[in-house]
């Protein structure tokens, strides 16, 4: 490629990432203001309502996060087939998504409705556990709709679409709070639910969500060539098996992380609450902005491999490092505004003197960990395009459980390298095991072109 053929194709590269990621921004925003507002609207029912939301979250966003990431692999499947511009590669890999779409989100609403039982076993006041129990045995039988959906998306965003997800996510973000008023409240003949409303209200969301998708997808013209819903073929194991090899890491990548952060908001329990609110501040602001990364690596995905599809390897590989060069300025911008604004972010979460003191001390951590968070997940969702997942997972689980871990407790609470850091150790921790995946991730992706001959 010389510099005449570049100049073009960086523009046009550049404007096609931007359309294909804002689209996922605002949905992704959509999506965590569903979270909000049901934490809200439960806290102002009852306080036991909140925690039961929380508790009751606390094993449903784990099976949340699997169910997605092992269909997430639809879209790179699709994106690979479009590029090719095969037809019949696309109606294949569909309805064998639906088919796997079917089981697994049958399979996992029990699975969900069997863990409640779990809260049996654990310390909490009765009227919490109700709640935790009721909120989680509603909201499982949401699983299957939130499956079919991710296989919609998939096809969607495959084939360059993303802003249907968009208009589907703000739309149910409109749509939650009424259903969570009706549902909390017990409005229109319905029993006051309490916490557990929040549940049923999700649930009934999942399949308003998934029904205007599917209408949505099968009025698109884009889709006309492509009759995917005709001419059913029966469940094939190659093409599922082919599904869930991608998948499956993908699923147990997002759990990691999760669990994760969950360990270290628990570990820094004992701490105090000044220093777990502290965390949460800084914590919060920072996946706010890891908005912005993760929905350019669903947009790098897609282009990645859309080219691969289309046999454009050398391109695909121009996408992929022009992909990480974006998100350094972006993660450059947001570095910037943290360090700039830390004072102003944190008096916007409280106005507790000590809580927002230690959240500016953090917000300094935060400001590094947009690079190696950022970088990660993006090489993450370029390798994605390659259908290469297997080798993140493994990169992931060391990151996470073998040095951002075990490295970030020694220091927070333990005088084994130096004087207990308290909090800061666990971020300090966080941005050696996100660093150390991010170089891995890109080393990868340097590999793979190697390999390729690109």
């Amino acid at each position: 490629m010389n510099k005449h053929e570049a100049r073009p194709i960086l523009g046009k590269e550049i404007k096609t990432l931007l359309v294909l990621m804002l689209p996922i921004v605002v949905s992704q925003l959509a999506q965590i203001g569903i979270t909000v507002t049901d934490t809200i609207m439960a806290g102002r029912h009852s306080e036991v309502s909140l925690a039961g939301v929380a508790v009751g979250s606390s094993l449903w966003v784990p099976c949340f996060l699997f169910l997605m990431g092992v269909l997430m692999a639809t879209t790179p499947i699709i994106a690979h087939a479009w590029g090719a511009e095969n037809s019949n590669d696309i109606k294949h890999s569909m309805q064998q998504s639906v088919w796997l779409a079917i089981a697994i989100g049958l399979i996992m609403m029990l699975i969900t409705q069997i863990l409640r039982f779990g809260f049996d076993w654990m310390s909490m006041e009765n009227e919490t556990r109700i709640q935790a129990k009721g909120y989680l045995y509603a909201v499982s039988f949401g699983l299957p709709a939130l499956a079919m959906f991710q296989v919609l998306r998939g096809l969607n965003e495959g084939a360059h679409l993303t802003r249907p997800y968009m208009y589907v996510s703000l739309f149910a973000l409109l749509l939650n709070i009424p259903l969570n008023y009706i549902f909390i409240y017990g409005k229109f003949g319905l029993p006051e639910m309490g916490g557990v409303g929040c549940g049923w209200a999700t649930t009934v969301v999942l399949y308003i969500e998934c029904l205007i998708m599917l209408v949505m997808t099968l009025s698109n013209k884009t889709f006309a060539h492509i009759p995917w819903q005709r001419a059913w073929s029966k469940p094939q194991w190659e093409k599922i098996s082919e599904i869930l090899k991608l998948g499956i890491p993908i699923g147990f990548s997002l759990l990691i992380e999760a669990s994760m952060f969950s360990l270290i908001a628990l570990f820094l329990a004992q701490l105090g609450s000044t220093v777990v609110a502290g965390h949460q501040v800084a914590m919060s602001f920072a996946s706010f902005l890891f908005m912005v990364p993760l929905s350019m690596s669903l947009a790098l995905t897609i282009r990645c491999g859309f080219m691969l599809g289309k046999g454009h390897a050398h391109h695909a590989r121009y996408i992929g490092y022009l992909g990480l060069a974006v998100t350094l300025g972006t993660a450059t911008l947001g570095s910037s505004i943290i360090l700039l604004f830390a004072d102003q972010i944190a008096a916007l979460y409280t106005t507790d003197e000590s809580v927002r003191l230690l959240a500016v001390e953090l917000l300094f951590f935060a400001a590094i960990f947009q690079f190696s968070d950022g970088l990660q997940v993006a090489t993450a969702g370029i390798l994605r395009g390659y259908k290469d997942t297997r080798f993140a997972f493994y990169v992931v689980l060391t990151a996470y459980w073998l040095i951002g871990l075990p490295l970030g407790y020694s220091l927070s609470l333990t005088d084994i390298w130096a004087p207990a850091m308290g909090a800061q150790g666990f971020w300090v921790g966080m941005i050696a095991g996100l660093s150390f995946a991010a170089v891995l991730l890109i080393g990868r992706f340097l590999f793979i072109t190697m390999r390729l001959k690109i």
